[in-house]
């Protein structure tokens, strides 16, 4: 196994490249960001120079993944024409900043069916990301974009009513609808996986969730773990995010989940809370004091189904 990739939400504040900064200064070696204000529409332009400081700093830090979150705005399979095609536009605006600034991951929400069948819904959400990413040099699925291997994450939802991607079947039949079209791979988040009804909490139910995925979006398909605790009881569906080990999950998952060998390849992302100065800090200490010395490989649990 090589070292985890371990990191957390960011701030960037000052320019996009102070993410960067400030994730080598708490410690980690992964980090997520918003390219641009992620409740307007409109986006500001990113100062070239600032791209390449981002690029530079992430060599010298040895920080990588670069992961970037798509704004809460976008619903790219709205019934309404206005907002699907304000959409599918900043979703295109979000992919160009992606590449500008080297990232490796773009994290999508799929967005609410409202007023449609879900069946329309992943029809729609498939054919807003084809036109947004018509043109652009995204590379292919099996050989994503070589300067950052770039591909498009599709992350599951908490499961309320009309938001796609409630469930593992919903993630990975957008993904099949994709492949053909664009690099893509899935984003989980454990709140969401929680309050959906996944057992993440007891041993025999992370075996059981584990072998879910694996038989659905497929474990290698699963790129990042957005790792965040629940303040809401499982079943829920409410999305209400809690400091790690304070929450209705515990410790054991996350414990889990870092230790897992058939996530070694994946980076492991807070999206915590930050009620007071260095929340970020205590957060992600606390992964890092979770993650157990490297298993012997040949001790590693077989492939699961089709997830291998």
């Amino acid at each position: 196994m090589t070292t985890p990739r371990i990191g957390i939400h960011l701030s960037t504040s000052g320019g996009v490249f102070r993410a960067a900064e400030r994730a080598h200064q708490i410690g980690a070696n992964t980090l997520q960001i918003f390219s641009s204000s992620p409740r307007m529409w409109r986006a500001a332009q990113l100062d070239p120079s600032h791209c390449d400081q981002m690029r530079r700093l992430r060599r010298q830090f040895d920080c990588a993944p670069l992961v970037i979150h798509t704004s809460y705005l976008v619903n790219l399979c709205s019934q309404s024409a206005l907002v699907r095609h304000k959409s599918i536009a900043a979703f295109r605006g979000e992919i160009e900043r992606a590449l500008a600034l080297g990232a490796e991951y773009l994290v999508l929400h799929p967005g609410s069916w409202r007023g449609l069948t879900r069946e329309e819904g992943l029809a729609r959400a498939a054919d807003s990301i084809a036109q947004a990413a018509d043109g652009l040099d995204l590379g292919n699925e099996s050989s994503p974009r070589s300067d950052c291997g770039f591909r498009i994450l599709i992350e599951n939802t908490a499961g309320a009513e009309f938001s796609l991607g409630g469930s593992f079947e919903q993630v990975a039949a957008l993904l099949h609808r994709l492949r053909p079209l664009v690099p893509v791979g899935a984003c989980l988040d454990t709140c969401h996986c929680h309050v959906a009804g996944y057992d993440l909490v007891t041993a025999p139910g992370y075996e059981e969730t584990i072998a879910l995925i694996a038989n659905t979006i497929g474990l290698k398909a699963v790129r990042v773990w957005h790792m965040n605790d629940a303040k809401a009881p499982r079943g829920s569906k409410l999305d209400r995010h809690q400091h790690i080990g304070q929450g209705t999950l515990g410790l054991a998952p996350f414990r889990r989940l870092l230790n897992d060998p058939r996530f070694a390849h994946c980076a492991f992302i807070a999206e915590t809370p930050v009620d007071e100065e260095d929340d970020d800090r205590r957060n992600l200490a606390m992964m890092l004091s979770m993650v157990e010395a490297h298993p012997n490989p040949k001790q590693r649990p077989k492939p699961t189904a089709r997830g291998r």
